[in-house]
């Protein structure tokens, strides 16, 4: 393990150190790192890096580990050839963040993640609910339930989750051939604030989703697979959650015709969830908010 600054002014969480750290046999992530005390691992959203919780990061330092990584296929972290659905699938992504905590010295460790990252979170503490003490997972469904809640036209909101779980091939070459205007889309409609990513921050996720096409597709395409199948198996298992969780959402689910609460309610014994007003970038949105709701969530007592 070694220290690495990365290049640019934007691509950097200020006071925090940066690392690449090896997980697993041919991968390695980077990672910021700051603060002492009680570990905390920070995954990042689509189309985001690490960079996105260095508001949060910067508070939760104070008196915490925090460990920001860029996940396998995303920002600075290495991006492995696709072998097999499991590459990118979420316990794949999962064992990660399990293996990077304890490269840094840590066992144990609260976790949070929004957006793609949340998938990883909650994958992480289904498999690895002796190492995840705490859990928060921001704006999402569980993958199942996800696919299970879209239908209809109001699909639509979701086409790029369709787009992407293509086979191998044209959904790469269609997002390539216009890569910052459909990664800037979803900065622009899913951002209440537009101000609360601003340019140099927009142009460092720009820039690393445009060098991350087939990993990002190979992500999503993952979620429309084996990731279904894991989750599939745990619900017919009935496995839980058996750490305290909190989910932050928007109230999409009138509109799409579910109840996110009781959702998440059937995977989580201890469950917190509540609606934010908030875009879907809530941690740049509303960090005082976030910061305080991950506060809350990490001096909660197991049930």
């Amino acid at each position: 393990m070694t220290a690495r600054t990365p290049s640019g002014a934007d691509a950097r969480i200020p006071g925090f150190e940066y690392h690449r750290v090896r997980v697993a046999d041919g991968v390695t992530l980077q990672a910021a790192v700051a603060g002492s005390g009680s570990p905390v691992v920070l995954l990042h959203g689509f189309p985001q890096t690490h960079l996105m919780w260095r508001h949060v990061a910067a508070d939760l330092a104070a008196d915490h580990t925090v460990i920001c990584p860029d996940l396998r296929g995303y920002g600075d972290s290495d991006k492995p050839r696709q072998e097999g659905p499991e590459t990118y699938s979420k316990r794949t992504m999962a064992a990660d963040a399990v293996a990077l905590a304890r490269a840094l010295g840590h066992d144990r460790f609260a976790l949070a993640g929004h957006d793609r990252g949340a998938l990883v979170a909650f994958r992480a503490g289904l498999d690895h609910p002796a190492a995840v003490t705490h859990l928060a997972c921001l704006d999402v469904l569980p993958t199942l339930d996800m696919w299970e809640a879209l239908h209809g036209t109001s699909a639509a909101v979701g086409f790029h989750l369709y787009l992407m779980a293509q086979p191998p091939g044209l959904p790469e070459r269609m997002i390539e051939a216009a890569a910052d205007a459909f990664f800037s889309h979803f900065l622009d409609i899913w951002a209440n604030d537009p101000d609360a990513i601003p340019s140099g921050i927009r142009a460092a996720y720009l820039a690393a989703c445009a060098k991350a096409v087939p990993s990002i597709v190979a992500d999503y395409r993952a979620s429309a697979g084996i990731d279904v199948e894991h989750d599939r198996a745990d619900r017919a298992a009935g496995r839980q959650l058996t750490m305290p969780v909190t989910v932050l959402q928007q109230d999409w689910g009138a509109a799409l015709g579910y109840e996110a609460a009781a959702l998440w309610r059937a995977w989580a014994l201890d469950l917190r969830h509540s609606t934010v007003s908030c875009g879907h970038f809530m941690a740049e949105e509303a960090p005082r908010d976030i910061s305080g709701a991950l506060r809350e969530l990490l001096v909660r007592q197991a049930s």
